[in-house]
């Protein structure tokens, strides 16, 4: 059997992927991944302090809210990065600079296949549809695999990665909450 378009996507990505994490190293994409949940963990825990001297410009609630929050971030997330952009440009010309690209380039082929599994869980998502016969009661499927591999066209059923794509996508799914609304209902009630 041939390699089908997934089959080759999924090469591509995964391959792009892994040669930009080698050029960056390791230590980089992890201090980038940082650099973002620093910055949303900032803008999060500083924005009620804020808030009361963005609305001294800025009148409508909201519009001062995503001021407030979009600054803190960028601000938090242009500070971090300058940090750590001179710690992981160190470390790569170090003696460890090598391990650092080749393990790199390791994280840049699972991000690479994480990438392609969400759009693989997003497309077989929108394949699948709502059968009619159950348009009252559908419950959630306990598989990414298809529930009616009719709907899918043959590239993506009959592709190599298909197995692969499939399990691994069970295992992000089965790392969720169970319930993630009332997971961020909770997250958003004032605390007392």
């Amino acid at each position: 059997m041939p390699l089908t378009i997934l089959d080759i996507a999924l090469l591509v990505i995964m391959l792009m992927s892994g040669l930009l994490a080698m050029v960056r190293g390791l230590i980089r994409e992890l201090f980038s991944i940082g650099s973002w949940l620093a910055a949303a963990a900032a803008a999060a825990v500083f924005y009620p302090q804020v808030l009361p001297f963005t609305k001294q410009y800025i009148q409508q609630d909201s519009l001062a809210m995503a001021a407030t929050v979009g600054g803190i971030f960028l601000l938090t997330l242009f500070v971090v990065w300058i940090i750590t952009a001179r710690i992981s440009d160190a470390i790569l010309d170090s003696r460890v600079g090598a391990l650092d690209r080749s393990l790199g380039f390791v994280f840049g082929l699972g991000r690479g296949l994480i990438l392609m599994v969400v759009a693989f869980l997003f497309l077989t998502w929108l394949l699948e549809g709502q059968d009619p016969a159950q348009a009252g009661a559908n419950p959630a499927p306990t598989t990414t695999c298809a529930q009616n591999p009719s709907r899918q066209p043959a590239w993506l059923r009959d592709s190599k990665s298909y197995a692969v794509l499939c399990s691994t996508g069970d295992w992000l799914k089965s790392l969720l909450p169970d319930d993630p609304e009332a997971m961020l209902k909770n997250l958003k009630k004032p605390k007392d």
